[in-house]
Formats: C-alpha cells, sequence, structure tokens
C-alpha cells in the first residue's frame, strides 16, 4: 500500500452492479472521497470490479474470476445491488451471496436509527440487529454442495436448516462485543419452542458466550414475539443477535420503522474482511433517471470506514464514518431528500447537498 504524510492510503474495491448501482455507487464514492480528505485522511486508491449484468456480456458470468482475485488485493469493498432476477436463466446466481460466501463474511450488521426530517414511524429506534450470515434456512448456504432445497418428488418440496456451535459462538461473541460499545443489552431472538434443536442450540450456545461479558445484560425472545415488540416499543431494543432468515425479516422491519428500507446500511464481515452493501435493492425501474436515493449505501461505507479504523487502530478514518453519518442527518434535517422520502432532490442534487456538508464542524 502506498504510504502518505497522514498514514496509509487505504485500497478499497468498488462494485457497480445493476439497476441504480452506478448511480448510489457513483455517489457514494464522491462522499467517501469528500469525508476522507475533509477528516485530514490520505485518499483511497479505488479498484472498480466488473459483476451483473454487464459482466455477464463481457466475461460470461455474473461474478467474474477477475473480481474475486481483485478483491482480495483490497482492504475492504463496497457492493452495489444486483438484479439476478433478469439475468439469463443459467447465470441466475446471486452474486452477493457467493461474494459473501467465497470470502466467509459470516456476519451481517444491521444498525436502525430514526433520522431527522423522515417520518420515521418509529422515532426512538435505535437498535443493531446482528445477522448470522452463513448458515440457518438460506438453501445457499447450508450445505457443502448443493442446495440446501430439494424436491423428493414434484409435489414435495422439504428445506434444510442448518445451525452449528461454532457459527452461533462467533455471531453471539459480534453481538455481545457491539453491545459493550453501547447501552449493553443483546436479546436472542430464536424459535427455540418448535425448532427445539436448531434454535435451542443457537440460544443455548449464545447465553454461554454471554457469560464471557458480564457487563452485558442479555433476554431471549421468540421470533414472533420479537416482530410485535418491535412495532410496539422498538426503543425497547438495543442488540439483536439471530439466525440467517429470521435476522433478514427483522432487520427489514425495523428499517422500516426507522425510515425507509432507502435508509438502511449494512455491512457483511468476518474477522478480517468487510463488505459494504445497502439492504436495498437494483430498482430498475429508476436506473438512469437521476432519481435513486444513495443514503444507504452512504451509511454503509462509513460502517465500513469504522470497520477498518478499528481493525487498523485509525481514528482518523473513524472521523471520516462520522462526517459522513453527521452530514446525512444534517441533510435530512434541512427538509432535503429524493423522491422516495417525499423530496425533490434527484441523485445528484442530493450528493452535493451531503458533500456540502462533510465539512461542516
Amino acid at each position: 500500500m502506498e504510504q502518505t504524510a497522514q498514514g496509509e492510503r487505504l485500497r478499497l474495491g468498488l462494485i457497480e452492479g445493476d439497476g441504480i448501482g452506478p448511480e448510489v455507487v457513483g455517489s457514494t464514492r464522491r462522499v467517501v472521497d469528500e469525508a476522507l480528505a475533509a477528516a485530514g485522511a490520505p485518499a483511497a486508491d479505488w479498484v472498480p470490479l466488473p459483476m451483473g449484468l454487464r459482466a455477464i456480456g463481457e466475461f460470461g458470468t455474473a461474478l467474474p474470476e477477475s473480481t474475486l482475485t481483485g478483491l482480495l488485493d483490497t482492504d475492504g469493498w463496497i457492493l452495489g445491488p444486483h438484479d439476478n432476477a433478469s439475468y439469463p436463466p443459467e447465470h441466475r446466481i446471486a452474486p452477493g451471496g457467493a461474494i459473501r460466501r467465497h470470502f466467509g463474511l459470516y456476519a451481517n450488521i444491521r444498525p436502525v436509527k430514526a433520522l431527522p426530517g423522515i417520518g420515521a414511524a418509529a422515532p426512538d429506534i435505535d437498535l443493531v440487529v446482528v445477522r448470522e450470515n452463513s448458515e440457518g434456512f438460506y438453501a445457499d448456504r447450508n450445505m457443502a454442495v448443493g442446495s440446501g432445497e430439494f424436491c423428493p418428488t414434484p409435489d414435495i418440496a422439504l428445506s434444510v436448516g442448518l445451525v452449528t456451535r461454532a457459527a452461533s459462538e462467533r455471531i453471539a461473541h459480534e453481538a455481545f462485543r457491539l453491545a459493550a460499545g453501547r447501552r449493553g443489552r443483546v436479546t436472542i431472538v430464536h424459535k427455540a419452542n418448535v425448532l427445539p434443536l436448531t434454535m435451542g442450540l443457537f440460544r443455548d450456545t449464545c447465553y454461554a458466550v454471554a457469560a464471557a461479558y458480564p457487563g452485558v445484560t442479555v433476554d431471549d425472545e421468540h421470533v414472533d414475539a420479537t416482530a410485535a415488540h418491535l412495532v410496539r416499543s422498538p426503543g425497547d431494543f438495543d442488540v439483536l443477535v439471530t439466525e440467517n432468515l429470521f435476522g433478514d425479516i427483522l432487520s427489514d422491519l425495523a428499517a422500516q420503522l426507522g425510515g425507509s428500507l432507502g435508509t438502511a446500511a449494512s455491512l457483511n464481515c468476518s474477522t478480517d474482511r468487510a463488505m459494504a452493501q445497502a439492504v436495498h435493492g437494483a430498482a430498475p425501474d429508476l436506473a438512469g433517471h437521476n432519481r435513486a436515493n444513495p443514503v444507504a449505501l452512504h451509511l454503509s461505507a462509513a460502517m465500513l470506514l469504522r470497520w477498518l479504523a478499528a481493525r487498523h487502530d485509525r481514528a482518523v478514518l473513524a472521523r471520516a464514518a462520522e462526517r459522513i453519518e453527521r452530514a446525512v442527518a444534517a441533510t435530512f434535517a434541512a427538509g432535503i431528500a429524493t423522491a422516495d422520502l417525499g423530496g425533490l432532490a434527484s441523485t445528484g442534487e442530493f450528493t452535493e447537498q451531503i458533500t456540502a456538508r462533510l465539512h461542516f464542524r
């Protein structure tokens, strides 16, 4: 990595993806560049890599091997949305899931905090869903070879759910470490009353890990009760740790309570790799119209900078992340938003407003 007087330059992968991907990824690149400069950090070296429909046309696959190889030589990367439903039938893998599996990104961290000016249904929500990302009831992630779904006859479909002690332990540690730096409470979300072996193992393993964090309060809830509790009293929650499918559903519910999926940040990570990826999809109907909301990816990139700050002990990267978060909140508070949130700003105009506020103190 190139050195500067201010420290080592980051090498960041940049994957545009499909639909609105090029617009929101381009906006995010600009915001990260401006935030690093405003914080006094060295500029990033960006590594554009192909994925998605364009990659199929050029390489014959939605996820070229060169992209996976290129990501190995980065500190982390930003992933745009993909629209694999529009790919030719023989290419309909989900590239994001394939990247997560390839690099073992077992933790999906999804914070939700209501932002000013966007009419959040739950203005007191401030929580993090810590989702186990490698197994559970997702058929593409729970078998060594092939899918976890199969049909013994055309009229019968079966699905296998996988829960292991090792995966449950490592996601529990992520949740408890995170809670220790927040309000000090973890809620284990499961369904052990009807899935006593799989969900029972997950719940009990999380409780065993809790013993290593005496300063953190821990409780547990069934997933259906948690959904109701989220709607009724979302401010009661701090960190929720849960299985893959449950985490996907609950984090989308929480994001909508906090304002919109268009503001929902997400980080996929392991102990040594991290990928910023917004929760929302590719919205192909909006592609090329300069109307996409880039905030979710802005905030996901801020999460990546914070992860890199902790990993490399570089406080300047955390300061850059804080500038992004403050600029987003200040822009919304000023009544500026894209059309999906009731505003009038285009993607480009909204990006201009964010970058201007990155330099505010």
